[in-house]
């Protein structure tokens, strides 16, 4: 039935409800490839966190939060976020802030947290890993704080 064809013959109520459940099932197959193209982008993009390290360029964009943070008079910021299933214990030591947390990362976190020691903890910053969200109840993602703050006295 179309609204320019004043002669068409009225649909029956069994075809009206066959076309809205094809199109439902069209939304259903549209959303259903929509998640898997998400599904495909997260684990390409844990692969490439697990296989990958620091690069120049997002040394540079933690020089440029780092330095922002400072404009503002802030002593930390939030360098680097990831799903905590990329932890070998999903996250667990950094929830309930275990002393040998660091053991537990990998990949561009590993790298991140090694460039830390080397470099910048000799120079008097900490590094802090909590857990940022929890969806479900359950861990989600970890985030790395670096922190400039003077000493407690």
């Amino acid at each position: 039935m179309t609204q320019s064809d004043p002669k068409a013959a009225v649909p029956t109520a069994d075809e009206l409800r066959l076309l809205h459940l094809q199109k439902e099932l069209e939304e259903m197959e549209r959303r259903a490839k929509l998640l898997d193209t998400e599904r495909q982008e997260r684990a390409r993009a844990a692969e490439e966190f697990l296989k990958g390290e620091v690069t120049d360029r997002e040394r540079e964009l933690i020089r440029r939060l780092v330095m922002n943070a400072v404009e503002k008079g802030q002593f930390e910021v939030m360098v680097y976020s990831f799903p905590s299933k990329l932890c070998t214990d999903n996250g667990r030591a950094i929830n309930n802030a275990e002393r040998d947390w660091p053991e537990t990362l990998q990949g561009k976190a590993r790298d991140f947290y090694d460039r830390f020691k080397a470099n910048l903890q000799p120079k008097g910053y900490k590094l802090k890993a909590m857990i940022i969200n929890f969806p479900d109840g359950m861990p989600g993602d970890v985030g790395l704080y670096l922190d400039w703050a003077p000493k407690a006295v």
